[in-house]
């Protein structure tokens, strides 16, 4: 199978999952997923499913992260921010939506990969960060956008507290490894607009730096 057809498959697997954005859509297919992964993995890169990245971490599934992204509804004119950057895929589909991208990560390595990969890739709007992002960034807060990719037993109140008025977070909270719902908050004049929108798997957010 050549690449435009595996491209072709790709989209249309996003479509049947939900993710009907058309520039939702665009910025995915404009990212290679093949280019944030390593080694025999690079060729389930078109699967939807969760691979193993560095430092014990996932790149999440396609339909998962186009979901998320839709749920964000972003703005050209956006700033967000993205907590647990990982391999760096998803940041990589938002610079495509958004005026700006701030990623964090509690690992200097994957922040350290990321970064790079956005360099060779000409992504020139996002901007990276080696730390604690339970805390959020309060130094380029309030945000318009918020996307956690890792599970809280509830919504973070720092994170919250950075989010614009009108401004909507999607996260996924359980109390389990198991058992997580993805959630889409929006900050409204009189406090949170809270509403589920799927079920999930992520790694937990945890607090403080990584080892790697």
């Amino acid at each position: 199978m050549d690449s435009a057809e595996q491209k072709m498959q790709f989209v249309f697997r996003l479509r049947s999952k939900g993710v009907t954005d058309d520039r939702v859509l665009n910025a995915m297919e404009r990212v290679d997923r093949r280019q944030f992964l390593r080694g025999t993995f690079e060729a389930r890169a078109y699967d939807d499913m969760p691979l193993p990245i560095s430092c014990g971490q996932t790149i999440s599934q396609p339909s998962i992260v186009g979901l998320m992204t839709q749920a964000l509804k972003v703005g050209p004119r956006d700033t967000i921010l993205e907590v647990g950057t990982g391999s760096g895929y998803q940041a990589a589909i938002l610079s495509h939506l958004a005026r700006r991208v701030y990623t964090v990560d509690r690992h200097r390595r994957l922040a350290e990969r990321a970064e790079t990969l956005f360099t060779e890739l000409d992504l020139h709007n996002i901007t990276v960060f080696t730390s604690d992002g339970s805390h959020g960034l309060p130094s380029q807060a309030p945000f318009d956008r918020i996307l956690v990719t890792a599970a809280a037993e509830d919504p973070p109140s720092p994170l919250l507290a950075q989010l614009r008025e009108g401004g909507i977070m999607v996260i996924p909270v359980g109390q389990s490894d198991t058992v997580q719902t993805l959630i889409k908050a929006t900050k409204t004049a009189d406090g949170m607009e809270y509403e589920e929108l799927c079920p999930v798997r992520f790694v937990p957010l945890l607090e403080g730096l990584g080892d790697g």
